[in-house]
This record gives C-alpha cells, structure tokens and sequence, in this order.
C-alpha cells in the first residue's frame, strides 16, 4: 500500500513540475487553438463554437486579442461579430458586421488575456489543494509503513 501510494505521490509531483515548466507552451497552445476555433467558428452546433460563446459571455471578452479579431474570420464576412460578444442582448446585426459601430455595442476585450490571467489567479487554490492533498499523502505513505514494519516485528512473537 505504501508502495503505491508513493507511486500517485510520484505522478502527482511530476504533473506539477512539467505543468510548471511547460506553463509558457502551453499558453503558447491555447492561444493557437483559441485562434483557430474563431477561423472555424459558425452558429451551428459545435463543441469549439459553443465554447467559444461560453467564454466570450462568462468573462465579458470578443475576440482573442480584441473584438477586432473577428474581422478576419469568415462568420465576420457572413454575419458579422457574434452576438455573444454584444453588451446586452439587442444588438442588431447590421452593427455587428462595422466594426466603428460594434465597438460601442460588444466587448471589446480579447478573451486570451481574460482567461490566463483568470487561470493565474486561481493557480494558487490550486497549489494550495495539491499541496493539502501530498501532506495527506505523505502521513499515509509513513503509516503504511509503519504498520508494515509493526507486522513484520510482531510475526514470531510467541503466544
């Protein structure tokens, strides 16, 4: 038992240490695939569309950088801005697709800065819950190990 749980202990220290060293490529790589989830974006039902609404409501974001990103997209060329990025719900569509109007009507925010430093700020719950969790962790890998060796001592004991 002891074994193992130095085994999770082991694999949970090493997720953390490559999630910290790695933490620039992976920002690096969210920026990418936020990118290409606004080219492919459409109104339709689709699971990076969808999230792409969800983040731009939930954090009051357009955009990657700024609202200015959907100008490039082919949904920009269609339709315009989407409405999850307008302030409230009435924005017409007319103002969505100029962008000097839009900016009066959308966020204007991009959603790449919002959501790292998002991520930033609850990085330290997070260090503080793995943390509690390794504590635990470690008093039960020295249990185990001092049961084990209480057994071990106790197996030739006459009665």
């Amino acid at each position: 038992y002891a074994m193992l749980l130095s085994l999770v202990f082991l694999i949970v220290l090493v997720a953390a240490v490559v999630g910290f060293v790695f933490r620039h490529e992976i920002k690096a790589n969210f920026e990418t695939n936020l990118n290409l989830a606004l080219r492919n974006y459409n109104a339709t039902v689709d699971q990076h569309s969808d999230a792409v609404d969800t983040i731009q409501r939930t954090l009051h974001c357009c955009g990657v950088q700024n609202y200015t990103d959907w100008e490039k997209t082919e949904y920009f060329a269609q339709r315009g801005i989407p409405q999850s990025c307008c302030k409230s719900q009435d924005c017409p569509e007319g103002d969505l697709k100029d962008l000097s109007k839009a900016k009066a009507k959308v966020f204007v925010d991009g959603c790449f800065f919002l959501v790292t430093s998002t991520m930033e700020s609850k990085m330290s719950i997070v260090a503080g819950i793995s943390f509690g969790i390794a504590c635990f962790q470690l008093i039960g890998i020295f249990l185990a190990c001092c049961l084990s060796r209480h057994i071990t001592n106790n197996q030739y004991e006459m009665v």
